[in-house]
Order: C-alpha cells, then sequence, then structure tokens
C-alpha cells in the first residue's frame, strides 16, 4: 500500500479576477474548490491513474470534515486524524493576469495528536511506501520527517520526499527512494540563484552523494531531468498545451513516476509519465485524469 501524509490540509478556493486591484472591491466570474495539500494532491492523481493509497494526515473544524468528506467522493481512502481545536486551512487562489495566493496558517498540532499520527505510521509494512510531501506547520518539530523515517527505518519501505531546505536535507541520511526538487529549489539548498545545466548535475549528484537514490528533477516548462541510483541520467521536455493551473503539477509529477515505475520498474518510462502527468495537471483546472494524461504521453 501506498501512504502519503498532509500534515496541513486546506480548501483551496479558486476565483477568476481579469485584474485584481488592491484597496477595492474585486468581482470573481467563476469560482472552483479543490481539497488540497501536497500528500493530497499525490493520493488524488494516483486513484485518477489507477493506483489506490491512503492518505494520512490531520483534518480540524467544519472544513476539515469539508476536506475530509469531499476528499473520500475523489474516491482516495482516507485516515485522518481529528483534532481537538482549530480549523483546517481554506487558502484563496486568485487566477488573472496574475496568480495570487493567500495561504492560510492552519490548526495547532498538540504532542498527543502527533503520536496518533505515529501510530498509524508504526502500522506501514515490508513493501509499502511512504510519502512526504510539503512544508509543515510550526506547531510541529522541525525534524518531524525525520522522525517519521526513523519509526520504520527497520521495514522495507520506499520512501518519497518532496519537500525543500533543510526539511529535505535532514532525511537524506535516510537514503529516501526519491526526492524531488524543482530547479529552483535545488539551486536554493546549495547557496545559489540559479544553476546551469553543468550546475545541476553537479548539485543532483550531491544530494545521491548525501544519501538520495533517485533525485527527480523539475525545470517547468523546461522539462525534467531524472538521474537514477545506477547513476543513469534521463532528460525530457513538455507536451503541448495551454497552461490554465500552475497548482499540483509537482505532485502530480510524484504520482505519475510512482504510478509507472512499481508497475514496470522502468526509470525512463516512470519520467515520461511523470512528466506527463505534471502537464495534464498544469492544462487542466484541477488535477491530471488518466485520459489526459495518456494523451500527452504520445507527445513524449
Amino acid at each position: 500500500m501506498i501512504y502519503t501524509v498532509t500534515l496541513n490540509p486546506a480548501i483551496d478556493y479558486a476565483m477568476h479576477v481579469d485584474n485584481l486591484t488592491a484597496g477595492q472591491v474585486n468581482r470573481s466570474h467563476g469560482e472552483y474548490v479543490l481539497y488540497g495539500g501536497k500528500g493530497i494532491n499525490v493520493s488524488t492523481v494516483l486513484h485518477n491513474l489507477g493506483v489506490e493509497s491512503i492518505a494520512l494526515g490531520f483534518v480540524a473544524g467544519f472544513t476539515g470534515e469539508e476536506i475530509e468528506s469531499g476528499v473520500k467522493n475523489l474516491g482516495v481512502q482516507t485516515d485522518f486524524i481529528h483534532l481537538n481545536s482549530g480549523l483546517s486551512r481554506i487558502n484563496v487562489k486568485v487566477k488573472g493576469t496574475k496568480e495570487t495566493d493567500i495561504n492560510a496558517a492552519g490548526p495547532e498540532i498538540s504532542k498527543d495528536e502527533l503520536e496518533k499520527l505515529f501510530k498509524k505510521l508504526e502500522k506501514i509494512k515490508d513493501g509499502d511506501m511512504l510519502i512526504l510531501a510539503g512544508a509543515i506547520p510550526k506547531s510541529v518539530p522541525e525534524d518531524i520527517y525525520e522522525q517519521f523515517i526513523e519509526r520504520i527505518s527497520g521495514k522495507n519501505v520506499n520512501v518519497v520526499v518532496d519537500a525543500t531546505k533543510e526539511l529535505l536535507l535532514n532525511v537524506l541520511k535516510y537514503r529516501p527512494f526519491l526526492i524531488k526538487p524543482n530547479n529552483h529549489e535545488l539551486a536554493e539548498m546549495f547557496g545559489k540563484t540559479s544553476l546551469d545545466e553543468e550546475q545541476m548535475n553537479y548539485y543532483a549528484g550531491k544530494l545521491q552523494d548525501m544519501g538520495a537514490k533517485n533525485v527527480l528533477v523539475s525545470m517547468a516548462g523546461d522539462g525534467a531531468v531524472l538521474f537514477t541510483e545506477n547513476k543513469k541520467v534521463y532528460k525530457i521536455g513538455v507536451a503541448k498545451g495551454q497552461v490554465v493551473n500552475s497548482v499540483g503539477a509537482g505532485d502530480s509529477m510524484v504520482a505519475g513516476f510512482v504510478a509507472s515505475y512499481f508497475k514496470d520498474r522502468n526509470y525512463e518510462k516512470a519520467l515520461k509519465y511523470a512528466t506527463a502527468a505534471g502537464g495534464a495537471t498544469a492544462f487542466l483546472e484541477g488535477l491530471a485524469t488518466k485520459e489526459k494524461t495518456e494523451e500527452l504521453l504520445k507527445q513524449l
């Protein structure tokens, strides 16, 4: 079984506003709701691609109940912990000539509530996969991802981590199966503002030297590069289409990679499917569907 962890889920409330003007009343000409959080996005796209998973995490208040209900209605199996106080986030996504996001902080998570999640993780078995994705709320320890992996370190579990900066760097000693920084995050981790191709190859190799088995670097419209555990490097461009959504494309890449690799055990195929899934989300007003992913796959 594949397990995803979303510590701070959200309702993403998207509104189309042609020209957002601060200090004035702005009216949208269309709205839609997504149930968000990087782990939830991964689980949703996995389900859309025909791969089942269990979404773990925390929800709180009436917004948390809506998130749980909405995710279940999408077909995703959930095992969320209900917090005693607070409200799960509502993030506002304003879409127009420029995209503007207003992300809420989210509820406090107590030590006792966090321990309930540890207990769930301890049930993970040999051969399962754990996907840790996204930033962490301020109320949990900074090394929480390390603690999660430590709890299952005696088992044969493939761990995927999609995070940034120290949150990612600090888990490398546990030899995660896959990490997925984008090119800007990779540069930032090593104190650079940008990277050319030679530098990207070098620093991705550094992440492998530090413990990562496979490194998938996404580069938005410039495609992606996969550095594999057997020291092969695969590069790919992107499919053609009209970008209408930037939210969840990276999460969709993770889902696409996992869905393909654990079916065929082929890294090159997994990179193509990951890229198609990421593109599918970018070209839709929601997350990638199997139909759109396989349509784009023919271009790659």
